[in-house]
């Protein structure tokens, strides 16, 4: 196995169907460096999903990644969640009656906008668990030079932002952020992955658990606990120019969809870019004082990649690939009234678009390839 100066942990962010740009960006890294080890690997929500499998996997970084890669490739909408009339009517009919009949609707179920089942089956087929566990993990940890791998979710039930890890022992609980040791499961992937309101909670140990990135103040912080020298850290977020940030997106009154992918951003997207920027400035501070000094605090180099193109307007072109009862339901929330569909980029599970996000990830890593090996050599 090729071995680098340091603990490497790699970081994969939220972004539903986003996750593919990760994907893209993993191919082309592993074509490079085809055995690269990496000891840490950390996930939430889409990132999760990716996380548990190249740590569930006995194989080479390039073949996991060629692995992925075709998979993603070939997902569909009907394979993360039912789209038939029937499932997304009586989902929207019983959110709307609970709306409008007030305490009287408490026996009504209403759990999420859409039917994951698929997306389960989906997961069992890529990660093959045994007893709903994942036993490629234990043999990669005991052979395959992983040291822990991490997975994060947020609890309905306590309000606490819960960070199952396999493998090395976490650090204590801080604030509201939780670890737990533990075999991971199926279960704290779906946990993971779950976008509050559109996917239904998981129950696990008798408590509820939604998307990781709601309560993730410091997505960074799994990696910096499990003992990691260098971060690489993929986002699904493009960095807007200042001629970007400051032109409209839409022209009228927002409507629901960009109310909505606004706030998706700013709880699972933004976060990320401000730890990343937090560590760095602690990272400043710790050089500044002599080692000697330092009582236990180690520099942590980090590596930030991300889209070089704005992955909601890329969404945007691909809109009238989903099914046609998705398709009713998302305008009717006004995908076709905004030039950024962040919500849309979120769900679009179409192969071409899902296709065109992961040839952009693996553009970027070809574009930075010197830079990112640079960084691993370090």
């Amino acid at each position: 196995m090729q071995r680098d100066g340091g603990d490497l942990a790699l970081v994969l962010s939220g972004g539903g169907a986003r996750g593919a740009y990760q994907v893209g960006f993993l191919r082309a890294l592993a074509e490079h460096r085809p055995r690269l080890q990496i000891p840490i690997v950390t996930g939430v929500s889409a990132g999760a999903i990716n996380a548990a499998y190249l740590a569930s996997q006995v194989a080479e970084f390039r073949d996991k990644a060629e692995t992925l890669a075709r998979l993603w490739a070939g997902l569909t909408t009907d394979q993360i969640f039912r789209v038939d009339i029937a499932s997304l009517a009586r989902n929207a009919l019983s959110w709307g009656a609970r709306l409008f009949m007030g305490q009287a609707s408490r026996h009504i179920r209403a759990r999420s906008l859409v039917d994951t089942s698929p997306l389960c089956a989906m997961l069992d087929h890529l990660l093959q668990p045994v007893h709903r566990q994942l036993p490629g993990i234990a043999q990669n940890l005991v052979h395959g030079g992983l040291k822990a791998v991490a997975v994060t979710a947020s609890s309905y039930s306590t309000g606490q932002s819960v960070t199952w890890v396999q493998g090395d022992p976490p650090a204590p609980a801080h604030g509201q952020r939780k670890f737990i040791r533990c075999k991971l499961r199926i279960d704290h992937i779906l946990a993971s992955a779950a976008l509050p309101l559109l996917f239904p909670a998981v129950r696990i140990n008798r408590r509820w658990f939604g998307d990781g990135g709601i309560r993730m103040t410091a997505p960074l912080a799994p990696a910096v606990y499990l003992g990691a020298e260098k971060i690489l850290a993929i986002s699904t977020r493009y960095a807007r120019s200042p001629y970007e940030q400051e032109r409209p997106q839409i022209d009228g009154y927002p409507p629901p969809a960009q109310v909505v992918g606004a706030l998706f951003n700013a709880i699972f997207l933004d976060l990320f870019d401000n730890d990343a920027v937090r560590l760095q400035y602690v990272n400043d501070l710790i050089r500044k004082i002599p080692e000697s000094d330092r009582g236990g605090l180690r520099v942590i180099k980090l590596l930030v990649l991300r889209p070089s193109r704005d992955l909601g307007q890329l969404a945007s072109r691909y809109e009238s690939a989903l099914p046609r009862s998705f398709r009713f339901m998302t305008r009717g929330l006004g995908t076709q009234e905004t030039r950024a569909n962040d919500i849309l980029s979120l769900l679009l599970f179409h192969p071409d678009y899902l296709g065109r996000v992961m040839e952009l990830g693996y553009q970027d890593a070809h574009a930075r390839r010197d830079e990112i090996e640079a960084f691993l050599i370090s």
